[in-house]
């Protein structure tokens, strides 16, 4: 099965990601309007190390799930990059913001001056957006998000399981190097960057470290796992997760 870091093919079905991140807005707006629905569905957030393989491995996750789900069951779709795409829309911003949300944390002068040149909002505008769509997403449930901090944001709802991709150095350094055919010293840097990034975020806006093993329900190192077996493994850990909350609600 190819997968791809991107919104290119990776569903045997042919969809691209964005194609199947629309085709369940779409499917979710239907499902509200049918009575006696249970709210919260399952969920799971799939936050990572950079190198790690985790925009591999989710869509994998989706599908694993999905054997297991009723034919006319709502489809478990990734929230990847397309998260972006699906803030923008929710909250009527422009879509080229999309190209200009990192997760990096900026100065407060630096994001003032951005602001009144038109660049971008500050931060502390989109972030309360960011998680606004990512609570709406997990209560409506069947969705895998990745990064953006979710899983933080997410984090005492019982119905969303959290997953961190950990892995050495070494070999996240080499999995860049591949993914982005850059040099070995180039692949470091942005494996560095990406980290800084991803910790500046947590910092700024939810106070926590994304390293924080409280966080999760699950801790996975992908060194010598390959991304099927991973997505195996978190699948049938949430889907055990997923279960026995159904079993306490029911009680």
């Amino acid at each position: 099965m190819p997968v791809v870091a991107d919104a290119t093919l990776y569903y045997p079905t042919g969809e691209t990601a964005l194609d199947r991140c629309r085709a369940y807005i779409v499917a979710q707006l239907a499902y509200h309007k049918r009575p006696a629905r249970i709210p919260g569905g399952p969920a799971l957030t799939i936050s990572y190390e950079a190198g790690t393989g985790a925009h591999d491995v989710a869509p994998r996750v989706a599908l694993v799930l999905q054997q297991s789900e009723p034919a006319k069951a709502v489809r478990w779709t990734v929230f990847d990059r397309e998260l972006i795409d699906q803030v923008l829309a929710e909250h009527h911003l422009p879509k080229e913001l999309g190209s200009v949300m990192p997760e990096e944390r900026r100065s407060y002068i630096q994001e003032v001056l951005e602001d009144q040149m038109g660049v971008r909002p500050p931060s502390w505008v989109l972030a309360p957006k960011i998680a606004e769509t990512v609570l709406h997403l997990v209560s409506a449930g069947h969705v895998i998000l990745v990064g953006r901090g979710a899983n933080i944001i997410a984090r005492r709802m019982p119905n969303v399981f959290h997953v961190r991709l950990i892995g050495s150095l070494p070999q996240r350094v080499e999995r860049m190097r591949q993914l982005r055919g850059v040099s070995g010293d180039a692949a470091a840097k942005l494996v560095e960057d990406e980290d800084q990034a991803h910790s500046g975020y947590a910092r700024a806006h939810f106070h926590v470290q994304p390293g924080d093993d409280h966080l999760y329900h699950l801790i996975l190192n992908t060194d010598d796992i390959p991304p099927s077996e991973s997505a195996r493994m978190i699948a049938d850990a949430a889907a055990r997760f997923f279960q026995r909350g159904m079993r306490r609600r029911e009680a």
